[in-house]
């Protein structure tokens, strides 16, 4: 039995090591430039035990994906151990000034992969990007929610889209102070913000 169980959180370890490098190479590289064995090598994971975990590429870019929402998952319930929701609105925001070095390197990990999902044929996988960009705004709305504003979602989208477009923009520029500036305009406009 003990054998058994080794064996089954070695997998499990295993998958979860192949996922996180996906996130990570798929961010760095993009899918069209990442092969099965740059994640595995990054995974350090031989190339053939890839497929015993994931069949296709596209399975590991579903992976990244769940990854993705499950780091959002995580974030959001960080925050909620803030009691104000306009301060757990700002301290997302503070999180994406902190990461600004990564945003100028390489935008957000989601919307990137999301764009370029989008040019692909078969259409799933970019809807399942979506869902993870989905799950933010559902978030950012309910915190506008919570403080009484009007049109909670309009405002939500608002700030998501002020955070990929800053990202889009860092990247582009290669700027991680458009982060910033951008990042502390977003906190200006939420302290402004009254019900």
């Amino acid at each position: 039995m003990t054998d058994s169980v080794n064996r089954r959180d070695r997998a499990s370890q295993k998958r979860q090591r192949l996922t996180a490098a996906a996130a990570r190479v798929l961010h760095e590289q993009g899918v069209e430039r990442t092969t099965l064995a740059d994640i595995a090598r990054e995974a350090g994971v031989p190339v053939g035990n890839v497929y015993y975990y994931f069949k296709t590429k596209d399975e590991l870019v579903r992976a990244a994906l769940s990854a993705h929402a499950a780091h959002l998952d995580e974030l959001t319930a960080r925050l909620a151990g803030l009691d104000d929701p306009r301060e757990r609105l700002k301290t997302l925001v503070r999180g994406w000034i902190d990461g600004r070095d990564l945003a100028a390197r390489r935008g957000c990990p989601t919307g990137t992969l999301a764009v370029e999902l989008d040019k692909r044929a078969d259409g799933t996988l970019d809807a399942e990007a979506g869902a993870v960009l989905r799950g933010l705004l559902d978030w950012a709305g309910d915190q506008f929610r919570a403080l009484g504003l009007p049109d909670p979602d309009g405002l939500a989208l608002t700030l998501v889209s002020g955070y990929q477009g800053m990202s889009l923009m860092a990247n582009a520029l290669r700027d991680p102070d458009v982060m910033t500036r951008e990042g502390n305009r977003l906190l200006a406009w939420l302290d402004s913000l009254r019900a």
